[in-house]
């Protein structure tokens, strides 16, 4: 049983966790309901700002020619994909990293050079070496969620306590009983954030790869509303990826609290 002070203070740890969602919310309606209100009163020129109201008719037209869930799924399909793969072999290279430190010291310069390396430059070459097909937009998108990926993580292993290192070597334990009894449960956090900004990450690299070679995809959506000056489907495009991009980040977040509770309890 907790106690009254625990309690209250539980309840005032919802309460303020409510207060926030509710003015998160507020404040993005307010941003909505001014933009439509400048459209239309021409304040603005929706020529090149669009409107809310024009987003919602641009969806509601897209979805009646059968192409929304569509592109939907192009980006959703590339960016998990490149989500997953990207996350499974950051880990493992910053595990080999952790295990052999000759092999890090060796790695590090060349994880600093290609994690500055403006990624879209690598995109015609890619192109050139995989096609100009779905495969070089999932690559491209590895080259920037990996390298992230492999360095957010590895940090969170050389950060391990040093001194609860040594105390299991002291009792004899074995390397790998060290990395998967302390090293990766301590380094938690750090790989939970490595795989939100791993989501965003695969994000950039898909639209990036979409505006490059794709026919299909909301970065394909974007590129071409730009290519007509139709601002209506680039603010659409943009407005469908930003919801994407939050429902991603919250399931990540989703999947965290479920470990957390579920660590608290053990």
């Amino acid at each position: 049983m907790y106690s009254d002070e625990h309690l209250k203070y539980l309840k005032k740890i919802k309460k303020t966790s409510i207060l926030v969602k509710f003015v998160q919310i507020l404040i993005l309606l307010i941003f909505i309901l001014t933009w439509q209100i400048l459209a239309d009163t021409h304040v603005i020129n929706t020529f090149i700002s669009s409107s809310p109201k024009e987003v919602i008719k641009t969806i509601v037209d897209l979805y009646k020619t059968n192409n929304l869930f569509n592109h939907i799924f192009i980006t959703l399909y590339e960016t998990i994909v490149s989500f997953l793969i990207g996350t499974i072999l950051g880990i493992v290279i910053a595990t080999v990293l952790w295990w052999n430190k000759f092999i890090a010291k060796v790695i590090d310069p060349y994880l600093t050079i290609l994690n500055s390396l403006p990624k879209v430059a690598l995109g015609p070459i890619i192109i050139i070496w995989v096609g100009a097909k779905m495969s070089s937009i999932i690559l491209m998108a590895l080259f920037i969620s990996t390298i992230i990926t492999i360095i957010n993580v590895y940090q969170g292993f050389i950060e391990t306590d040093i001194n609860k290192i040594k105390l299991m070597k002291s009792l004899n334990s074995k390397i790998h009983q060290i990395y998967f009894k302390l090293v990766l449960p301590s380094s938690f956090p750090n790989i939970i954030s490595a795989l939100k900004i791993n989501i965003s990450m695969s994000f950039i690299g898909v639209i990036m790869g979409e505006f490059l070679v794709s026919k299909e995809g909301i970065g394909f959506l974007i590129m071409y509303g730009s290519q007509v000056f139709n601002l209506n489907l680039v603010i659409t495009g943009i407005f469908i990826l930003s919801i994407l991009s939050a429902i991603m980040y919250y399931l990540i977040a989703f999947i965290e609290n479920k470990i957390n509770t579920k660590r608290s309890e053990n």
